[in-house]
């Protein structure tokens, strides 16, 4: 008796996968719409249709050379889609499971995965240059030649490569093309309000940068029930959205003769209790420091810092018992708070549609970054 064994989906469905990506070749230079390769899940690894992806500032710091990172290179970290399949010793996801790409992992095992204080899983690729998969090897192929990952998330191509760590589960319910900011830009500003700096009912707020990330920093200050959240942004086009998110005041430092931080000083008598900044430059880092109450004054740097540049600051800023802090991810453990935080979106928790301002079809990604390049 001979019997044809059916061979599982899962096996079946690994073989390498041809579709479209867009690849930076080199710094400067647009990104160019390629026939990729895309190699099979391997171990713990998870294959995923991306549906649709965000652009963030922290993928165009590459493109400038704000950020190092190696070249020829695949972008994109804010994203959702549909798992395609999976490698053999995965258990919790499955191919149809709509999920989230994680760029800050979480293993579970290491020392900030454990700690209840941390979220910087000790296998992301932030602050490393690798741009490869955690076994030192690229999924993507171009024209014969290795593609790098970025962040372990690479999305901005129709089919990615994540670890199982990097990579939550959500609502089968949940709207892909809103959903995909709580992989990056919305988790990690409201986050950085309530988990972070973890404002207070009734305290101060100012908020540098009014970008995605900063307009959600925004909305966590409002949902921590700040009572005077100042918004400072030199694009005064930017202004009604912060106030239709909660922002009590809004100023734009051209508009005055003196520094910023004496500005937010004056407005408020000796500071405010939490201050964020949310764009990535010393400078404005420094003033968001300054203009925090001189004794229990919190500041977040929320902006991902630029590559080899330094801050000089008068240390008597901190010697006087203000808090200097950095952020990254809004501080959510981000397998756990992903789910949770798509739940509560559906549950009108909070709203994304305001921090959508375009919608593209993704070979147009040139065009998208030119409308973030000008502000808009």
């Amino acid at each position: 008796l001979k019997m044809q064994v059916p061979l599982p989906l899962s096996l079946l469905s690994l073989q390498v996968i041809k579709c479209k990506a867009a690849v930076l070749w080199e710094a400067n230079k647009p990104f160019s719409i390629e026939e990729i390769e895309v190699a099979p899940p391997k171990e713990h690894e998870v294959r995923i249709k991306i549906m649709a992806t965000g652009i963030c500032r922290s993928d165009d710091h590459v493109i400038t050379g704000a950020l190092a990172m190696p070249f020829p290179i695949i972008l994109g970290h804010e994203a959702a889609g549909v798992v395609e399949s999976v490698g053999q010793e995965v258990t919790l996801i499955k191919p149809g499971d709509k999920v989230i790409p994680l760029f800050v992992p979480q293993c579970g095992e290491c020392k900030s995965c454990l700690n209840t204080k941390g979220n910087l899983c000790s296998k992301t690729d932030l602050g490393t240059t690798a741009g490869l998969m955690p076994d030192g090897t690229s999924r993507f192929t171009c024209k014969g030649k290795a593609i790098h990952h970025f962040l372990g998330t690479s999305t901005f191509t129709e089919y990615t490569v994540v670890h199982e760590s990097a990579v939550a589960k959500i609502d089968s319910a949940a709207p892909l093309d809103k959903v995909c900011l709580i992989g990056c830009g919305f988790s990690t500003g409201y986050g950085a309000a309530l988990q972070t700096a973890k404002v207070e009912p009734g305290s101060t707020c100012a908020v540098f940068g009014l970008g995605g990330v900063g307009l959600s920093v925004v909305m966590g200050c409002k949902a921590a029930g700040a009572s005077r959240i100042i918004a400072v942004d030199i694009n005064k086009d930017k202004f009604a959205k912060a106030k239709e998110l909660g922002a009590t005041d809004c100023i734009n430092p051209k508009d005055f003769k003196k520094p910023i931080h004496e500005v937010v000083m004056e407005m408020t008598g000796q500071g405010v209790d939490y201050s964020f900044e949310v764009i990535g430059r010393v400078d404005t880092m420094t003033a968001a420091l300054a203009c925090c109450q001189h004794n229990y004054g919190v500041s977040v740097i929320v902006g991902v810092p630029p590559t080899k540049q330094n801050i000089t600051f008068d240390p008597m800023l901190l010697f006087t018992g203000r808090s200097w802090k950095g952020s990254v991810f809004g501080g959510w453990k981000s397998k756990d708070a992903v789910p949770k935080l798509v739940a509560d979106y559906m549950k009108k928790k909070f709203v994304l549609d305001p921090l959508i301002t375009h919608t593209l079809p993704w070979t147009k990604i040139n065009e998208g970054f030119d409308l973030l390049r000008t502000g808009k």
